[in-house]
């Protein structure tokens, strides 16, 4: 028997809740904020600094930017959306499910070739066109930004018919992130903020992949609920010193 697809989004949402968690209605304000994976790091540094400051509890959900705008759409109770792009929140200011002009860029993001093997990629990137290696992992081109931005460069260098059957492809720039780190694959085109660890050197070996090889990875945040505590956030946000942890986490700012 076909269940009414209302049941399927009210279970979604419930499940959501569950997952970023219930404000207690004794305890501090509580913000909840859809992150995408690749700004994982920075966004949990920002949060602890914002809490401490604010007396507002944080509560961050990662996931892919495609999948958190779906669930925005489906009407996800998020009150901050940071996205790894800028067409999403475009899109949900659009619809009329954003605060209008509140849409911001916070990050520009970078992407590098990244394996945890040491000396197994060189300088120049050189190791995608001589092909000794049997799997790369990349985000899903279709739902993920940084893996938009991987397939561009891999065109751009001519390299993405030969390569395509070779990729393992992530549902999120973490998970291909992960496929790397475990070993699933020798080389990931992955977000600098993953390897380029604040205050250490990157494991492994890496090329960071030119800017000019894919278009620009440009992350906005948008306002979901009209709240001071949401609007405290993204001042916070677009601040001077979150501009300064950003950076650290190797990021680009405006």
């Amino acid at each position: 028997m076909t269940r009414p697809a209302p049941i399927f989004r009210l279970l979604a949402l419930l499940a959501l809740l569950c997952r970023v968690g219930v404000a207690s209605a004794a305890g501090p304000p509580v913000l909840r904020i859809a992150v995408a994976s690749n700004f994982a790091g920075p966004a949990r540094e920002l949060a602890a600094r914002f809490e401490a400051k604010q007396g507002v509890r944080v509560l961050l959900a990662f996931g892919s930017t495609g999948k958190h705008a779906a669930q925005i759409e489906h009407g996800a109770p998020f009150a901050l959306f940071l996205a790894a792009d800028a067409e999403r929140p475009r899109r949900l200011e659009a619809s009329g499910r954003a605060v209008a002009g509140t849409r911001a860029t916070y990050a520009l993001g970078r992407l590098v070739l990244w394996s945890p093997e040491p000396g197994r990629v060189d300088a120049t990137g050189e190791v995608l066109a001589r092909g000794e290696f049997e799997r790369l992992a990349i985000a899903n081109p279709r739902l993920a930004p940084y893996g938009r931005a991987a397939r561009e460069a891999l065109e751009a260098l001519g390299l993405w018919e030969r390569l395509a059957p070779r990729t393992v492809r992530g549902e999120n720039i973490a998970q291909a992130h992960q496929f790397v780190e475990s070993g699933n694959a020798e080389l990931g085109l992955v977000a600098a903020s993953q390897v380029l660890r604040p205050g250490r050197e990157a494991p492994g070996s890496s090329w960071e992949v030119p800017a000019r090889l894919h278009g620009p990875i440009e992350q906005q945040a948008v306002l979901l609920e009209d709240t001071p505590a949401a609007r405290a956030f993204l001042a916070f946000l677009l601040g001077e010193e979150a501009g300064e942890i950003i950076q650290r986490w190797g990021y680009g700012r405006r």
